[in-house]
């Protein structure tokens, strides 16, 4: 495949910080999605205004939340709906934050679920431009946008990462003794840093042995990706984000790496949050183009 654009963002000496508005433009809910034996858990944020407005799905990457890292995806998604008038919902996982669910029901298939009953979601809310619907997902978040993108082309218009990961092998996401406790269990226990042990299921570990990403990603859409990564980034090679837009037939495809940029965006290590709020401007153009306006 053709590698279209690639574009770098000096991170250094920024000043920019969150854009705060005197008055609200958009309004949030929380709200619960009926799943096959659980129940979904997800915020929506909808511009204010008159008009019809496009919709991004937002995932979450592993052992965290809708939220994300350091609120990344709150910030994300109120700056979305007020800068570029793109509506969002976000979802939590099994197992992750809000979610009664066990956590061991996650799999790349319910995942890929979880986004399509969240698009559908949005989709028939009131000013939701119903077929002008996106996808984005940070980290594992954006391994399961690459799959339900592949295998929902004509819900999906377009797709951005930040910091996507198609090949979670090469990230060593889980060790033979986690495979093979998963095996003997059903389950193996991933210990985090930042939150409680969760367990995670056998069919995970092969789905992310098995799973051909790229192949199913490729084969399966023909709409734009951006992939956005940091130079800093050494939970999750850079260079899988130049091979997402190499799998990509779209000449707007997109790859834009940040100099001195980390996994998690620098949200812990930059107060003014200068590196998060480049990508999500880089991610709110993006979507604006691709995605299209409001309609009076």
């Amino acid at each position: 495949m053709i590698v279209y654009g690639v574009s770098v963002i000096l991170a250094g000496g920024c000043t920019k910080g969150p854009k705060e508005t005197a008055e609200t433009t958009y309004h949030e809910e929380d709200i619960s999605i009926a799943m096959d034996g659980y129940e979904l858990p997800a915020t929506i944020c909808i511009p204010d205004g008159k008009g019809s407005f496009p919709a991004v799905v937002m995932l979450h990457g592993t052992g965290s939340n809708r939220n994300e890292a350091g609120n990344g995806y709150i910030y994300a998604s109120h700056t979305l709906a007020s800068t570029y008038r793109i509506a969002s919902i976000r979802i939590d996982f099994p197992g992750s934050d809000l979610s009664d669910a066990d956590s061991t029901l996650y799999s790349y298939d319910s995942a890929v679920e979880d986004a399509v009953a969240a698009a559908e979601y949005i989709s028939g809310c009131e000013k939701i431009k119903s077929d002008s619907i996106g996808i984005m997902g940070w980290s594992q978040g954006g391994t399961i946008a690459l799959l339900a993108s592949g295998r929902h082309p004509e819900l999906f218009k377009s797709v951005v990462t930040w910091a996507g990961a198609p090949d979670l092998m090469a990230v060593g996401i889980f060790s033979e003794e986690d495979y093979k406790e998963a095996t003997e269990n059903g389950y193996f226990i991933m210990d985090f840093a930042f939150r409680d042990s969760v367990k995670t299921s056998r069919q995970w570990c092969e789905d992310v042995m098995s799973t051909e990403v790229l192949k199913e990603f490729s084969e399966g859409y023909r709409g734009p990706v951006l992939a956005i990564a940091g130079t800093e980034d050494t939970t999750v090679d850079p260079q899988q984000s130049s091979d997402i837009v190499a799998a990509s037939s779209n000449e707007k495809s997109e790859t834009c790496f940040i100099e001195g940029m980390d996994h998690t965006l620098n949200v812990f290590s930059e107060e003014d949050l200068c590196s998060l709020y480049q990508v999500i401007d880089k991610t709110g153009n993006f979507f604006a183009d691709t995605l299209g306006g409001i309609e009076e």
